[in-house]
């Protein structure tokens, strides 16, 4: 076989439909769940959607306007606010923050986990490793206040994101338990008191 041969028939086959086709919903999910292994807390169930992750797998995060305003309606019903301030002590908010603990095989279920906000937001200048995922977070209280409004606004994003964004990347933190009312109080915190770095 010559070079020139080889090159072609590799060109033919990474331009043909075939190998530009993207896999479907279906072959996606039966991968998953022929190379998936349950271990420790990581069960098999974490593979199965719910009816929102459904719609906007289906949709490419697109859902029809009127679907997702009813959908995240219904989300929004599911925000449990705790009565008074919902904002507690930010130095226990920013170890949630910045912490990975927590939902790892093996790992404890018991304890409690963290928020690993940093994977996707810049949250404060004093530290430089974030992701971009999600928009940057410094200097939030800063810029928005800290009032009742603004706390409902943070405490109800953190526990349930697609109350506000149907088909955002931001996790329920707040159905699926993965944060108490209280990290997410001090989470609030974090982000808006004026004494925390964030908003120095």
């Amino acid at each position: 076989m010559t070079r020139k041969w080889i090159l072609g028939g590799l060109a033919a086959l990474l331009l043909s439909p075939l190998a530009l086709a993207e896999p479907s919903d279906r072959e996606v999910q039966q991968a998953m769940k022929r190379d998936f292994r349950a271990k420790g807390q990581a069960g098999m169930e974490r593979l199965e959607q719910d009816g929102v992750q459904r719609i906007c797998t289906a949709t490419s995060n697109k859902p029809p306007a009127e679907l997702a305003k009813q959908l995240e309606a219904d989300q929004m019903k599911s925000i449990v606010y705790p009565s008074g301030s919902l904002m507690g002590d930010w130095r226990n908010g920013a170890k949630i923050a910045w912490g990975g603990r927590g939902m790892q095989w093996h790992e404890d279920p018991k304890k409690p986990a963290d928020g690993g906000c940093y994977n996707c937001h810049e949250i404060s200048p004093q530290r430089t490793s974030a992701g971009t995922i999600g928009p940057s977070l410094r200097a939030f209280g800063k810029k928005r206040g800290n009032g009742m409004e603004m706390q409902r606004y943070v405490y109800g994003k953190i526990y349930n994101a697609k109350a506000y964004n149907l088909c955002s990347d931001m996790p329920r933190f707040g159905p699926t338990g993965s944060l108490t009312e209280q990290q997410i109080k001090d989470v609030t915190a974090y982000l808006l008191d004026p004494t925390s770095p964030v908003n120095k």
